[in-house]
C-alpha cells in the first residue's frame, strides 16, 4: 500500500480553477493540482491535459497527438467546399441517410484491437452531443473481428437502419505465420503461405464487402499505420464531424441537459437515503 503519507507522490488532480470540492480535497492532502480549462466539456477534453497526461504516463508522445489532430483542424479550416473536408462530408452523410431513408443508427467498428475503447470514446461523443429534443442517432461500437460473430448476423439480415464506419488497418503481411497445417489436413491448405496480419486483412476487407452487397450504408476509413499522430487525426476528425452533425441538426453540440436532471435527481435521492420517512 501507499500510506497515506505518500498519497502526495503518486496523485495529482486535474480540475477547473478557483474553488472547488476536488481542488479543497487536494489541498487537504497536499496534491499537485492542474488546471483544466473550464470551457472545454467532457467528451471533448481528450486532447487537453485531461486526455493527454494519462497518454504521456503511458509513454505516448502527446505532441504527435496534437500535431495529428492539429492537420486535421488545419484541413478543415482550409476547405473552400464542404466536399472538400472529410468531417462535413461524414456529418452530411450521417444526416442525409437519418432524413431520407429513417437511418437512426449508427455502428463504428475498428478491426483494430488497440481502438476498441475509441469506439466507447466515440459513443459518448456522439450520442451525448446530437441526442436532444427529440433528434439524434444512436451510437452502437463494435470491434472486429469479435463481434462478427455477435451482431454482424442482425446487421446483415435484420432491420437496415444502420450506418457502418469501418476503421481498417493495413496488417497484410504483418505477424507469424499461420504455420503449414495444411501439409497434415487438405481442409486447411488455404492457411499455408499467409500471416496472421493476411487473416486478418481479408476478414475486414470481406465484411466491408458483405455489408455493401447486403445495401447496407458503409463507410470506410483505411489508415495505413497506427500511432500517435494518427490517433490525434481520428480524435479531431470524429469531434469535428460531431459538431456539424449538431450543427446540421439545429442541437448544441456542447451541452447535456436532460443528463443534468439525472445527477440533480441522485444528489437528492442520496440526500433522503437513510432518513426516516
Amino acid at each position: 500500500a501507499v500510506g497515506n503519507e505518500n498519497v502526495a507522490r503518486h496523485m495529482l488532480i486535474i480540475t477547473e480553477p478557483g474553488d472547488n470540492s476536488l481542488r479543497r480535497l487536494g489541498t487537504d492532502w497536499s496534491l499537485q493540482a492542474l488546471d483544466h480549462n473550464p470551457g472545454i466539456g467532457g467528451r471533448f477534453s481528450v486532447l487537453s491535459l485531461v486526455g493527454l497526461l494519462p497518454a504521456m504516463i503511458a509513454g505516448l508522445d502527446a505532441y504527435a497527438i496534437r500535431a495529428g489532430a492539429a492537420q486535421v483542424l488545419d484541413n478543415a479550416l482550409a476547405s473552400t467546399e464542404p466536399a472538400q473536408c472529410p468531417p462535413a462530408v461524414g456529418a452530411a452523410l450521417s444526416m442525409a441517410l437519418l432524413w431520407e431513408r429513417g437511418t437512426a443508427i449508427t455502428v463504428i467498428m475498428p478491426y483494430v484491437d488497440r481502438l476498441a475503447s475509441f469506439g466507447a470514446w466515440y459513443q459518448q461523443l456522439w450520442a451525448e452531443s446530437l441526442g436532444k429534443d427529440g433528434k439524434g442517432t444512436t451510437p452502437i461500437r463494435a470491434v472486429g473481428t469479435t463481434d462478427q460473430h455477435s451482431q454482424l448476423q442482425l446487421y446483415l439480415d435484420g432491420p437496415h437502419d444502420k450506418m457502418f464506419t469501418l476503421l481498417l488497418l493495413d496488417v497484410a503481411g504483418s505477424g507469424g505465420d499461420i504455420g503449414g497445417g495444411g501439409d497434415n489436413d487438405p481442409s486447411l491448405a488455404y492457411l499455408k503461405d499467409h500471416t496472421l496480419g493476411d487473416l486478418m486483412d481479408v476478414e475486414q476487407r470481406a465484411t466491408a464487402a458483405t455489408l455493401a452487397a447486403n445495401g447496407c450504408p458503409t463507410r470506410i476509413i483505411a489508415l495505413d499505420r497506427l500511432d500517435e499522430k494518427v490517433l490525434g487525426g481520428l480524435l479531431m476528425h470524429f469531434m469535428l464531424e460531431t459538431m456539424i452533425a449538431a450543427h446540421l441538426l439545429g442541437v448544441d453540440a456542447f451541452d447535456q441537459p436532460a443528463v443534468e436532471q439525472g445527477k440533480v435527481l441522485a444528489r437528492d435521492y442520496l440526500a433522503k437515503m437513510g432518513k426516516p420517512a
